[in-house]
């Protein structure tokens, strides 16, 4: 699913879960080189929660699926209530996911920074 149209993010807060510090790193990396400004990177389903229930808009979201604390479905969850474009980024093979998250895209690790957050801006564009 990897777009050629250049992902432009600039005014946009984008939301990073992810627990892996390096990783974190690089996906934030990413969203600035787009132009968007990063909320976190955090690592957990907690902290992310507190993003979430804040006061701050969040225009997309990249969550890794295992974090610290437990799985990011809730993040997700609560993120496609309101709208927010996100992408799954995983390891991991062995999860379930939800019926109504069953159209989030999932990049699987290792992975380009770049593509995921070219990826999270395809999702982002309104359906001709």
């Amino acid at each position: 699913m990897l777009t050629n149209r250049t992902a432009d993010f600039t005014g946009k807060n984008i939301l990073i879960v992810e627990d892996e510090a390096i990783i974190a790193m690089e996906m934030a990396q990413a969203v600035k080189a787009a132009g968007g400004s990063v909320l976190g990177p955090v690592p957990s389903v907690e902290g992310a929660m507190d993003i979430v229930h804040g006061e701050i808009q969040i225009d997309g979201a990249i969550l890794d699926i295992r974090l610290q604390d437990g799985i990011s479905i809730e993040v997700a969850q609560a993120l496609k209530k309101s709208g927010v474009p996100i992408i799954f980024v995983t390891g991991y093979d062995d999860w379930f996911m939800p019926e109504e998250l069953e159209d989030v895209p999932v990049e699987r690790k290792p992975n380009d920074p770049e593509d995921v957050v070219r990826v999270l801006f395809a999702e982002s564009q309104p359906s001709d």
